[in-house]
């Protein structure tokens, strides 16, 4: 197929699993990392969004349940 490597004669499960974990080793090494001060800022802003949209998901569910509630009331 097309999207098999080329390569030298087959090689052992175990050889590959090295292989994998030497290449996700080097990728690790690529990353840069944030500062705790920017990592602190980012769960704060985090932390007040996601607080700040459960409070508003819970104002609207309050407020469509009273105004349903309410509506099929009066229809009954």
């Amino acid at each position: 197929m097309a999207t098999e490597v080329v390569a030298g004669p087959a090689r052992g499960w175990l050889a590959r699993v090295v292989d994998f974990l030497r290449e996700v080793r080097n990728e690790i090494r690529k990353v840069t990392w944030p500062t705790r001060d920017e990592l602190r800022r980012a769960t704060i802003v985090i932390v007040a969004f996601v607080s700040l949209l459960g409070l508003l998901i819970g104002l609207m569910d309050s407020a469509l349940q009273f105004l349903l509630v309410t509506t099929v009331a009066r229809l009954l």
